[in-house]
């Protein structure tokens, strides 16, 4: 049996029923929240057979002046493909916060031209609740796949992009941060990062897209989306540093709609950039 996505997000039972599909891989795209204390690991738990996408520690622009900063092609691929990946794979990605983590590593493979790929809804918390198997964390040895990679530029955008679309009426700049990082009420989690938000940008927080740590229905989507462009433009999602912007990415896709980009440098970029505006 093989798998074929037809739609952005599963759901635990769907994997749990496709669980020994030939061609299907989890991983486990989990990362610390930001602004939270804990950084324990010890005695995590996985859905047995994942694999862990190291988001914090691979796949990154290491040398990116930024946090999360995308990777390069050949280094992504090569990534990747040291994680056993094939070209024909369907994948399934979650995290242990219910969906935080797991769309950015989602959005990367769509960025990077590979769109078998899903988001499991609710991540591991959804799973454990429906009283599914979960195995202790283990590296697993693996052989090299085949997996290409292809960079599909329009998915992400500059801070030179953003820039312009802000005195575009062709743009709708979301920013998913919570409402008082947005209207710099409580202090960035990044030290001595300036608040505020980019001119002419909208708040839509992540929380808003999801109910109960699992993503909202398409229905509930489109109004949510509706209220902030009514006109259809072409989004630019922007966050912290690229994390949540791709919750909102998500959001959209369940949608059917996949006018957009993430603008990846985020608010971390633009409030340490000299001479951008910042409204507050």
């Amino acid at each position: 049996m093989t798998l074929k996505i037809t739609s952005p997000v599963v759901s635990v039972d769907w994997l749990y029923e496709n669980r020994d599909a030939d061609n299907l891989i989890i991983l486990d795209a989990t990362i610390k929240k930001v602004g939270s204390s804990d950084t324990s690991l010890e005695k995590k738990m996985q859905i047995p057979k994942a694999v862990f996408f190291d988001l914090k520690d691979v796949f990154l622009d290491k040398k990116g002046a930024f946090p999360n900063t995308i990777p390069q092609e050949d280094y992504f691929e090569k990534q990747v493909q040291s994680l056993g990946i094939n070209n024909d794979f369907c994948i399934i990605i979650y995290d242990d916060l219910g969906v935080y983590s797991s769309p950015r590593a989602w959005w990367l493979f769509k960025l990077f031209g590979f769109d078998n790929v899903a988001v499991l809804n609710g991540g591991l918390p959804s799973w454990k609740a429906k009283g599914y198997k979960v195995e202790n964390q283990s590296a697993t040895q693996l052989s090299k796949g085949n997996f290409k990679a292809v960079l599909i530029e329009d998915r992400v955008v500059s801070y030179h992009k953003v820039l312009d679309a802000i005195s575009s009426d062709e743009y709708c700049i979301a920013d998913a941060r919570s409402n008082d990082r947005f209207l710099a009420k409580v202090p960035e989690p990044r030290e001595d990062l300036k608040g505020g938000h980019i001119p002419n940008s909208i708040n839509l927080s992540y929380t808003e897209v999801q109910l109960n740590g699992e993503m909202k229905s398409k229905e509930e989507l489109e109004l949510l989306f509706k209220a902030i462009n009514s006109n259809k433009k072409k989004y630019i999602f922007t966050c912290g540093s690229g994390i949540t912007a791709c919750i909102l990415a998500l959001a959209l896709e369940i949608t059917e709609n996949t006018n957009y980009s993430v603008y990846d440098g985020s608010w971390t970029e633009w409030a340490s950039t000299p001479n951008l505006p910042i409204a507050k």
